[in-house]
């Protein structure tokens, strides 16, 4: 009668797992001569130039040390006198829960060890299954690995050869002769990524901010590029053609907000074609789940400015006063600015307090925004400074046109007085103001703006009368 008995370890998992016939494991990269192109959209374009031994007519060559995530279709291979018959992507990777599997109906050893005397035990143990657990008959009896407090091991007979201890791609080759020769292995990949990341430091009260600029790379592909010549790519490089996880065509994000103005000046960096070029200065190491920044941008005491902004639903109204945004605002321009084009990222903002300590105080993010722009960032909301809107009167004046008249009211708690871009959106269409308290700025075909003085301590109203078709 077969028992079942409950065992130490879950070997799959947590337990020490070793083979009688070990592979060798490289104790440095394969890879040769690295150069990896990095874009915005979490794919790089990596490019491997190795040297091999080939003989002469058709032989099977394994490239280890690509990415986990390469793209097969995306491979190609040249070299002087040689030719691709057919390449493989052999992705199985070994480890102690796929060793397990791949034992499923082999036999293997198991070693007990004694808690107390230290003796150990070994029996021959058939794999009947991995599901959630190891299951093995040891002769006529049925047992599973479980945490009980008993040590316990696996040793395996062998290692299959479909497990691989690093992602290899093997090319079949036909060369027109022996002998050693160059090859450059490119492909693309997902998992590689970089964006931007700022550090500002504002001095509000003499105007200038201190930027820092880093480029921040991620690498997740499951490999690493060591001494890599490095390239980053900033712009929305198209991906036609590929489908995302829920089959359709991948649509790009809304543009961050950020820019006031688009700048029209043309920055001093490498470009290709549409996009901007930042080379890393030297070769670098990019391990595998790592995050590594590199300095691309430092400029001190450029010109900065705190302001204000509030930006009315389409005339909405509250019940009580809102907070208005605190925007910081500064250029990207050559003259009076930062003088550079702003690769996407995030910026955050600090400000040294009464003790001389730098304190964070907001951040934005920015999309890809061009030298000589206007740029305002949101970075959080006033604490003293608030507007109240209110419909005071909505009249049908036809059984198209309508009369609304809003009073917006706006106050200041703080000692100093503050102005504030109060703005009101949704005048499309037809939409007039026939009636204001003072002038306002039209600052699109959908948009009108009123700057708003409001006193130290004080507050200050405005009011405007739309003629609306609803």
């Amino acid at each position: 009668m077969r028992s079942l008995i409950l065992l130490a370890s879950a070997v799959a998992v947590a337990a020490p797992i070793s083979a009688q016939t070990l592979i060798p494991l490289p104790s440095q990269t394969a890879q040769g001569d690295v150069a990896v192109t990095i874009y915005n959209n979490n794919r790089a374009l990596i490019e491997d130039k190795r040297q091999l031994d080939l003989p002469a007519g058709r032989s099977r060559q394994e490239f280890r040390d690509v990415s986990a995530q390469i793209e097969p279709a995306t491979v190609t291979l040249s070299g002087r006198g040689i030719g691709i018959v057919e390449q493989n992507f052999d992705f199985d990777l070994l480890s102690p829960a796929a060793l397990m599997q791949k034992a499923v109906g082999q036999t293997v050893t198991l070693v007990r060890t004694n808690p107390g005397t230290g003796a150990e035990t070994r029996e021959r143990a058939r794999i009947l299954a991995v599901n959630g657990g190891v299951v093995m008959q040891i002769g006529d009896r049925i047992e599973v690995l479980r945490d009980d407090g008993i040590p316990a091991r696996v040793i395996f007979d062998k290692v299959p050869e479909t497990l691989r201890p690093r992602p290899t791609l093997s090319v079949t080759l036909d060369a027109d002769g022996g002998g050693r020769r160059p090859v450059t292995l490119t492909y693309l990949t997902p998992g590689l990524a970089w964006a931007a990341d700022y550090v500002a430091l504002f001095d509000e009260a003499s105007g200038r901010m201190d930027v820092q600029g880093w480029i921040t790379l991620t690498n997740a592909s499951g490999t690493p590029y060591v001494n890599a010549s490095t390239l980053l790519v900033a712009g929305a490089v198209g991906n036609s053609g590929r489908y995302d996880r829920y089959g359709g065509y991948p649509q790009p994000p809304p543009p961050p907000g950020g820019i006031y103005r688009p700048g029209t000046e043309t920055a001093p960096r490498e470009r290709l074609g549409d996009f901007y070029l930042y080379p890393l200065p030297e070769r670098t190491t990019i391990a595998d789940k790592q995050t590594k920044q590199v300095s691309f941008l430092d400029v001190k005491s450029t010109p900065a400015a705190r302001g204000y902004e509030f930006r009315n639903g389409w005339l909405s109204t509250a019940d009580q006063a809102l907070s208005v945004n605190s925007v910081l605002r500064f250029s990207s321009a050559r003259g009076g600015g930062l003088g550079d084009a702003l690769p996407a990222g995030t910026i955050r903002v600090y400000q040294r307090d009464a003790r001389g300590n730098p304190q964070f105080v907001g951040e934005h993010r920015i999309g890809h925004t061009p030298m000589g722009s206007d740029i305002g960032l949101a970075t959080g909301q006033a604490f003293d400074v608030k507007v109240r809107p209110v419909v005071e009167e909505r009249t049908r004046l036809s059984s198209s046109r309508w009369r609304t008249r809003m009073r917006y009211t706006l106050t200041n708690a703080g000692p100093k007085p503050v102005t504030i871009d109060l703005v009101q959106p949704g005048l499309w269409g037809d939409t007039r103001i026939v009636d204001q308290s003072m002038e306002s700025e039209r600052l699109s075909a959908d948009e009108a703006r009123w700057r708003v003085t409001v006193p130290a301590n004080g507050e200050a109203t405005v009011t405007a009368t739309f003629h609306t078709r609803h």
